[in-house]
Parts: C-alpha cells; sequence; structure tokens
C-alpha cells in the first residue's frame, strides 16, 4: 500500500473540509403551532365553569381543577401516546405451559388508571352525598374523554355497575366498596389481595349482537340451592368481553327460567384464575390501549343478580348509565378536538394572517364551538336528571328514561363530523400519528357502536315512549321551558308533537325524530343557559334551513368571532369569565 492510500485509509475524510459548526440545520423551523398542553381544561373551559357554578359544585372544584390540570398536562398526553403506542399483549399461558389468561399493558395504561381512578372518575357519585354528585362525576369523565379514551371504557363500566349490583344487597356488601376505591391496584389476583379493582361489562355473543334475547350462553346452579346471589356455574362464549383484565364481570346467561344476570369474578379467591379462557384480543379500529377479547366460560363461577329470567331488566340498570357515560365522553371528545382545531389555527398563519382570522376557517370553528357546546350542555342536562331521579323526582326519571338514548344517539353521531373537521383545520399534519388527531379520529365512531349502535338506541326511544307513555310530555315539557325564546324553536316544538302523535310512521322514521328530539332539547338549552350569540346561531342553522351539510356553514349576520372565543381555553386568570 502506498503513503497515500494509507492515509486515505486512516482517515477517509481528511480529504474534505469541516462541516460548518450549526450542524444538520438547513432552515429555521417556523410557522408550527406547539402542543396544547399546560393550560387547565376545567378553569379554562367557560362552559364547564358555568355548569359547575349553576349545579353549586362548589364542594368538587379542587378536585375538577385538580383533574383539569392533570389532563391537560404534558406528562398526560405522553402518557396517552405510549399506552397506544405499545398495545395490550394476551398472555394466555406461562412460561412453564400453565393457562392464566393474562393481560400485559405498558405501564403507561396503568398510570394513566391511577391518576384517573384517584380523582374518583369512577365512584364519586356513589361515594358523596353531595347535590349534583352525578354531575361532578361527569365532569370527570368529560376531562378524562380528553386526555385518553381507552381508560374511560372501563371507568365507565365501573361507575355505571353500581345499580345492578345493588339488586343483590349481599354482594353489593363484598364488592361495593372493592370497586369504589380510589385505590388503583393492577395485580392480577382476587378482591382480598387488592387495594381497589374494576368492573367488566360482557353481553354480546357472535350469533346475537345487539338481540340479547339470543343469548347461548347457559348457567346451572352450582348446588342444591337457587335463587338471587346463589352461584351458578357458567358455560357459553362472547363476542365482546370488554377490558378482560377487569375484576368482576356483569354478564348475562340462559337458565331454565330464561336470561338472567350474574355477577362473575375474574379471580377466585384461592388466587386461582376463572375458568374464563379469553380466545383472543380484537385488533380494534380505535381504543388501541384498552383491551377488548373474545372468550369462552367453561364451568366459570358466577352469582345470580335480581331474579331468574329477568337478565335484561338487570342489565338496563347499568345500560342506561353506561349510555349517559357514552354521551357525556362524546362531548369531551369534541371539545379536545375543538380546543385543538383552535389552538391549531391560532399558531399557525397563512397569507400574514393567522388562519383563525380568515373568514372562512373563523366560521367553520365558530361553527363546530356551536356544536360542542350543545352536545356539552346536553349531556349534563340529563346527569342532572340522573341526580334528580336518585332524590326521587318522578318527571326526572322519566325524562332520564327517553332522553339517555337520545342524548347517547346524538352525541355519538356528532362527534365523528366534529373530529373530521377539527383533524381537517390541521391540514396533513392532522393526519400523522404523532398528534392527537389520528388517535381522536379513530377513536370518534367508537362509542356510536357501544351499548347499542344507532338503530338499537333510537328504536329504544320508541320503546320509552311506547312503554312510558308520560315520557314524551315530560320530555316536551323540558323543552318548552324556552318556549317563546325563539321562534325557530316554538315552530319545531309544534312540529316535533304533531310527528309524536303518528306512531304508524315512526320505526321508519326512528333516527330523524330522534335527532329532531336531541337538536330541540339542545336549543332549548342553549337559550336558557347560552349567550345570545350561541343561541341564536344554533336555532337559526339547526332549526331552519340556514345552515349547510358541513360544519363552516354559518350565515352572515353572527358573531362568529363571539363563538370562538367563547370557546377557547382561557388563561388561568380569565377562568372565571364565562360571558362573551
Amino acid at each position: 500500500m502506498n503513503e497515500r492510500a494509507a492515509a486515505m485509509t486512516a482517515d477517509p475524510f481528511g480529504r474534505f473540509p469541516s462541516l460548518p459548526s450549526e450542524g444538520y440545520a438547513t432552515h429555521e423551523v417556523m410557522n408550527q403551532a406547539t402542543p396544547l398542553t399546560g393550560h387547565n381544561a376545567f378553569t379554562g373551559d367557560r362552559l364547564l365553569t358555568e355548569i359547575a357554578r349553576r349545579e353549586k359544585l362548589g364542594w368538587a372544584d379542587g378536585l375538577l381543577t385538580d383533574a383539569g390540570a392533570t389532563v391537560a398536562s404534558a406528562h398526560v398526553a405522553k402518557l396517552a401516546r405510549d399506552a397506544n403506542r405499545v398495545l395490550p399483549e394476551l398472555r394466555s399461558h406461562d412460561r412453564f405451559g400453565n393457562r392464566i389468561d393474562q393481560i400485559e399493558f405498558h405501564p403507561a395504561w396503568h398510570e394513566l388508571m391511577s391518576l384517573a381512578i384517584g380523582h374518583g372518575t369512577h365512584s364519586l357519585a356513589w361515594t358523596t352525598r353531595q347535590p349534583g354528585a352525578h354531575v361532578a362525576r361527569g365532569l370527570l369523565s368529560y376531562l378524562w374523554n380528553q386526555g385518553e379514551n381507552g381508560i374511560c371504557c372501563p371507568l365507565g363500566m365501573t361507575y355505571s355497575a353500581v345499580p345492578a349490583l345493588r339488586l343483590q344487597p349481599e354482594l353489593a356488601s363484598v364488592w361495593e366498596p372493592f370497586i369504589l376505591s380510589t385505590r388503583y391496584d393492577a395485580t392480577p389476583a382476587p378482591l382480598h389481595a387488592k387495594t381497589g379493582g374494576t368492573v367488566g361489562m360482557t353481553l354480546t355473543e357472535k350469533q346475537a349482537g345487539s338481540d340479547l334475547r339470543a343469548t347461548q350462553t347457559t348457567a346451572r346452579p352450582a348446588g342444591p340451592r337457587r335463587g338471587p346471589g346463589e352461584a351458578y356455574l357458567i358455560d357459553g362464549h362472547k363476542w365482546f368481553f370488554s377490558v378482560p383484565h377487569s375484576d368482576v364481570f356483569v354478564t348475562l346467561a340462559q337458565t331454565d327460567r330464561g336470561l338472567s344476570c350474574f355477577l362473575l369474578p375474574g379471580w377466585l379467591s384461592d388466587g386461582s384464575r376463572n375458568r374464563l379462557m379469553i380466545q383472543r384480543l380484537k385488533d380494534k379500529c380505535g381504543n388501541k390501549s384498552n383491551a377488548s377479547s373474545e372468550i369462552e366460560y367453561r364451568g366459570a363461577l358466577g352469582w345470580l343478580v335480581g331474579e331468574e329470567g329477568q337478565g335484561v331488566k338487570a342489565a338496563l340498570a347499568m345500560t342506561h348509565l353506561t349510555r349517559l357515560d357514552f354521551a357525556i365522553g362524546s362531548a369531551g371528545l369534541m371539545r379536545r378536538a375543538l380546543s385543538e382545531a383552535i389552538h391549531h389555527t391560532t399558531g399557525r398563519r397563512a397569507f400574514q394572517r393567522s388562519l383563525i382570522d380568515q373568514p372562512l376557517m373563523q366560521n367553520v370553528i365558530a361553527d363546530m364551538a356551536l356544536e360542542v357546546e350543545a352536545a356539552t350542555l346536553l349531556a349534563f342536562r340529563l346527569a342532572r336528571a340522573v341526580d334528580d331521579e336518585q332524590a326521587g323526582d318522578a318527571a326526572a326519571a322519566l325524562l332520564v328514561r327517553i332522553g339517555t338514548p337520545v342524548g347517547k344517539y346524538w352525541n355519538c353521531k356528532r362527534a365523528v363530523g366534529v373530529v373530521h373537521e377539527a383533524l381537517e383545520c390541521h391540514g396533513g399534519n392532522g393526519f400523522v400519528e404523532e398528534g392527537p388527531m389520528a388517535r381522536l379520529y379513530r377513536e370518534a365512531p367508537l362509542n356510536g357502536i357501544w351499548e347499542g349502535s344507532g338503530n338499537i338506541i333510537a328504536l329504544d326511544v320508541l320503546r320509552a315512549a311506547a312503554r312510558s307513555p308520560q315520557s314524551v310530555p315530560a320530555f316536551l315539557d323540558e323543552v318548552r321551558l324556552a318556549e317563546g325564546g325563539d321562534r325557530h324553536l316554538d315552530r319545531t316544538i309544534d312540529r316535533l308533537e304533531a310527528e309524536l302523535r303518528r306512531p304508524e310512521e315512526h320505526e321508519a322514521r326512528a333516527r330523524r325524530i330522534v335527532e329532531k328530539m336531541a337538536v330541540a332539547l339542545q336549543a332549548s338549552l342553549l337559550i336558557r343557559f347560552s349567550p345570545s350569540a350561541v343561541a341564536d346561531a344554533f336555532c337559526a342553522t339547526r332549526l331552519n334551513d340556514d345552515g349547510g351539510a358541513v360544519y363552516g356553514s354559518l350565515p352572515a349576520g353572527f358573531d362568529q368571532r363571539a363563538i370562538v372565543e367563547r370557546a377557547r381555553m382561557a388563561p388561568s386568570a380569565e377562568a372565571g369569565d364565562a360571558g362573551l
């Protein structure tokens, strides 16, 4: 090797000049929005603080403020990303070949669960005697649905399981303190070895879907005695087994007396897994951080809840509250998407102006803001009705029965369009997994499927009207509280009342009827509780032909800037200012 070749081998880059000291930069990164973190999702939200003040929730102010800061933090944003990046895995067997049926999660999942359960997101409605307990718990759910939707499934099921559990007092006395604990414990173990636990709900089967009476799973008495609270052995399958790592499950099975409801523990008192075999985890479109599964019962131990043959009735004690939570959660999801859109379009410029200051973008944001405010008021009016129902108000009970499926149907439907439009406000950046919008986009359709898809929910509204005839007058009485406040609403009330008098046309038009009911109630609530700029624009565009088929179609004459600024997350110093 000659001298020159040897020098090149020793230092192959020696013949090149040194690179500039500024490193890899080829340009200055500019005109990019920052992450939306560091605000307070409760105190910075004018609408939420108004609701809390109107419902006299001062007793929960500290808790809600802490939750609002937590869900909007950079730390929770990272946890949510990690929990959706590293997905749950099924460990059917240990390394020695023993069947264990356990789920492994990224540590971020468990930390998110610990934070949300620590706030009482699953339990506050049942652990306080303060007024407005269901509204306060609903606010926690609304906030945490802005943090990470995946954990909200076990939280909502645990919250809603309490009425079903209380059908069997001896079971409630054992399980209720355990599931209402605010000390999260991820240990796969029986309740006596843990500080707290969660509830899963498992109703759906392959052949049945929403037709619960077509359930094939069977249950037989484990001993000579039979009746409420007695042990049964359960055999069968479930096609959507929600949160299979939960500590206890509400399930349905057929006995010789008909479809019945059972409480089934995940682990037995000796520490072994109950005989529920997880076949596989679902590879879902969204809700990735949360495990959903297919399972088989092979002589699994469970206890009868309520009377044999009354399983649907027992399950409904739970599903009414899960549906309420989906109405609340969908509103929270929309709120997060709207906040992201406002933040991004404020920080991004084009043609020498911020995007949000350009007339067409401002129209889009204002139109979405109307939708989010209406959805939020609808959800929390129903939560308030649950509080009143618990206090013995008969009219509130009627409103809960017919209004809850209305709210669930409409908020879940509207979430998809709002999240899509908010993503589009980000341009290509919104479609990239590093940010939150792609995750929200995948999440948006899910609540519309869980606990009954659109047709099932719309038909349930008609069922409520038929079986509880006073529920329709109770609903209309609520809407009429704003009668005379807007001519569009007055006309809508007359048309809706006439439509509800024609039952022969109801089933085919169920979706349209429920939509009219939802929008009429939203308009009534906005007229009563929101600034006129918001209420007038909503009524003109949702109750009239003056609105378009997509967001961004508000007509001239409305103060779009005022609507947008009301929806903007306020700095801490402005948190209490609810005005326009």
